[in-house]
């Protein structure tokens, strides 16, 4: 009789929520990073830099670096402790949070989302917009623009991955604001495989404040994070759209 598997790092379900979440989804960006920038001695500056930081100047002021597309709101720390009041929109295969006069996406080109605003909500809202516009493939030429500067970034934008769709799909099933401030974020969001009976999965996306909106941040060995399974949702703050 074979003894049961009790790692979950090792199950077949873990193991494809790990391939959604930190590779498929994110293909071309760690295409680049394995195979293009893997050899180069490019250093990619740290996400977090508290020392040059603008909000430890107390002459920074909000208005330096509005939101690209005129959003409103403007936070130095978190204050989201609940569930936003959302209204979702199926964007790719995923249900992405919306509201253009609020949090964003203050832009929408033919499924291609950005632009949120200057607040921990705005910065949410950008994390799971983020996953839902990779998942349509279509959007792959454009992923470059939702990025923090970097050589991924430059890299991504000179020769844009394709590739096929995958089959798995996932959707939000709730968060945590690991980290907030005007700079920069890390938001945990925890995210159901829905196409492998619905194991749960942890994936902690960092965004930096740049040039009027919130970007995804990558490292040449893709995101600074890696998923991780959940057993359940305990410590997260509910949030769905499906």
């Amino acid at each position: 009789m074979s003894t049961p598997e009790t790692n979950p790092f090792r199950k077949k379900s873990f193991i494809a929520a790990t391939i959604i979440v930190g590779v498929i989804v994110l293909a071309a960006i760690i295409v680049l990073v394995t195979s293009i920038l893997g050899g180069s001695n490019v250093e990619t500056p740290p996400a977090s830099t508290p020392s040059s930081s603008p909000d430890d100047s107390p002459s920074a002021q909000p208005v330096e670096d509005p939101s690209v597309c005129g959003l409103e709101g403007f936070e130095t720390e978190n204050t989201l402790d609940s569930a936003p009041d959302t209204e979702w929109e199926l964007v790719g295969t995923v249900a992405a949070p919306a509201d253009p006069n609020g949090a964003g996406p203050g832009t929408v080109e033919n499924g291609f989302r950005s632009c949120y605003a200057h607040t921990a909500e705005g910065a949410l809202f950008a994390a799971v917009g983020y996953i839902a516009v990779s998942s349509d493939s279509r959007n792959t030429p454009r992923l470059y623009e939702l990025l923090a500067s970097g050589p991924v970034r430059d890299q991504l934008e000179a020769s844009p991955e394709t590739g096929d769709p995958s089959a798995t799909r996932l959707q939000v099933a709730g968060f945590k604001v690991n980290s907030y401030t005007s700079t920069e974020a890390t938001i945990d969001a925890a995210w159901r495989v829905t196409s492998e009976g619905g194991g749960l999965v942890s994936f902690p996306t960092v965004l930096r404040w740049e040039n009027g909106d919130w970007k995804v941040v990558i490292g040449e060995n893709g995101p600074p994070f890696a998923p991780s399974p959940l057993t359940n949702l305990g410590g997260y703050i509910p949030w769905a759209g499906v």
